[in-house]
C-alpha cells in the first residue's frame, strides 16, 4: 500500500481520523509521537512563524515547509495549499506537481481567490481547478477540495453542497467545508456526497463524538494548535513582565520532555 493509499484508508465515516495541524518540524515530531496517524500543515500557523498573516506566504516557501514536515515524521502529511498559489490552470498544475514531488501524501485546494481579490471562483471554474490539480498530482496523492463559503462569511449550505458535489466529480478524494458548525448541516453535507468529509473542529461547535455520529471521516484543527502555543508564550511573557515569577517553567518542562520523547522515537 502506498503512502497515499494508507492515508486515504484512514478516512472512515463515523470513525473519523483526528488529524492535527503542525506548524513546524518540531511540532510535527511531537504530534506524531503522541500517536496521531497523519498530520496536516496549517497555512495560518506557518505564516505566523514567519511573522506574517495567512495568505502572505509564497508557493516556494510552502513547498520547502511541506518537505521539511515530510522529512521530520514517518506518518502521512497533507498540506494546506490554499488556492494553489495560482491564477491560471497551468499554475495550478505546476503547484500540484511540485506538491506531489515533496513526498506529501496529500494536499488541499480551495475555491477562494484570496483576500486581495475577496472573491470566490465560480463553481465551474473551481471544479476545473480541482480537476487540474487532481490530474497533475496523480494517483499517489490524496486531493482535498475545500468549499470556503462558511469560513469566509457566506453561509450558503446549498451552494456549498453543490460545489462539493462538483468537486468530487472533478476528481477530489476528500471534501471539506471549513466553518460548517451545526451538526445537522454536517450530517446533511455528508449525506449529499460520495467522498469522505473533513470537518474543522471549532469552539462552540459539535464535539468529536457528535461529528463522528454525523458521519465525518476526518477532523482537523486548522491553526488552533499553533495559536495555542503562541497564547502560552504570551501568558509566560506577561507573567515575567508582571510579577517577575517563573510559573511557566512547569509547562516548559512538559514541552521539553515531549520533544525529547519525540526525538527518541525518531518520528
Amino acid at each position: 500500500m502506498s503512502l497515499a493509499e494508507s492515508f486515504l484508508s484512514l478516512h472512515l465515516p463515523g470513525t473519523p481520523m483526528l488529524m492535527p495541524n503542525a506548524w513546524d518540524a518540531g511540532s510535527a515530531k511531537v504530534l506524531a509521537s503522541l500517536g496521531f496517524p497523519a498530520l496536516a500543515t496549517t497555512s495560518s500557523g506557518y505564516a505566523a512563524t514567519l511573522g506574517r498573516l495567512d495568505g502572505q506566504v509564497s508557493r516556494d516557501e510552502v513547498m520547502a515547509h511541506s518537505a521539511a514536515l515530510v522529512e521530520a515524521v514517518q506518518v502521512p502529511v497533507s498540506a494546506d495549499l490554499e488556492a494553489g498559489f495560482a491564477a491560471t490552470m497551468a499554475e495550478v498544475e505546476e503547484t500540484f506537481r511540485l506538491a506531489a514531488a515533496t513526498g506529501l501524501a496529500g494536499g488541499s485546494i480551495e475555491d477562494y481567490a484570496g483576500v486581495e481579490q475577496d472573491a470566490f471562483y465560480s463553481l465551474e471554474e473551481a471544479a476545473e481547478r480541482v480537476a487540474a490539480a487532481a490530474a497533475a498530482a496523480g494517483d499517489g496523492f490524496v486531493l482535498t477540495a475545500r468549499a470556503e463559503n462558511h469560513i469566509r462569511g457566506r453561509d450558503d449550505l446549498e451552494d456549498t453542497i453543490a460545489r462539493l458535489q462538483a468537486y468530487q466529480e472533478a476528481g477530489a478524494d476528500v471534501l471539506f467545508a471549513p466553518g460548517v458548525v451545526a451538526v445537522e448541516d454536517v450530517r446533511r453535507l455528508v449525506g449529499a456526497v460520495d467522498r469522505p468529509v473533513n470537518v474543522l473542529l471549532l469552539p462552540g461547535g459539535p464535539s468529536v463524538p457528535e461529528l463522528a455520529e454525523a458521519g465525518a471521516a476526518r477532523i482537523s484543527v486548522g491553526g488552533a494548535f499553533a495559536f495555542a502555543a503562541l497564547g502560552a508564550v504570551k501568558r509566560a511573557a506577561e507573567e515575567l513582565l508582571g510579577g517577575g515569577t517563573a510559573g511557566y517553567t512547569e509547562l516548559a518542562a512538559e514541552g521539553a520532555e515531549a520533544f525529547r520523547r519525540a526525538g527518541s522515537l525518531g518520528t
